[in-house]
């Protein structure tokens, strides 16, 4: 194996993580907020589950990319990643905010 799909799979199992740990997010979120949330929580969620699935896809993309794209593609991946994981921290404090309202 070379040191570039070494380098590659590495990232991939990095990536993956951060999307396994978004993803429980997502469902821990989804979870709380049920039966409680307003039409604009419930379109975030959906939303964000949709760019979940984007990096996923993104992801993929790295096993048939072409060696001059990787770094691209991982660029471009990184700053899903970062805006998903901003998103998904935004929503955890509004849905916060709004339990701690209605308690």
């Amino acid at each position: 194996m070379s040191t570039q799909n070494v380098t590659i799979k590495a990232y991939e199992e990095k990536i993956s993580a951060q999307l396994q740990q978004a993803k429980a997010q997502l469902g821990e979120l989804e979870a709380r907020a049920k039966g409680k949330m307003a039409q604009g929580e419930i379109d975030a969620i959906n939303h964000l589950k949709a760019k979940h699935q984007e990096i996923e896809k993104k992801r993929q993309e790295l096993k048939t990319v072409g060696d001059a794209k990787v770094e691209q593609v991982k660029a471009e991946i990184d700053a899903h990643v970062t805006k998903l994981k901003s998103s998904l921290a935004e929503l955890a404090t509004r849905l916060k905010e709004a339990h701690q309202k209605a308690s």
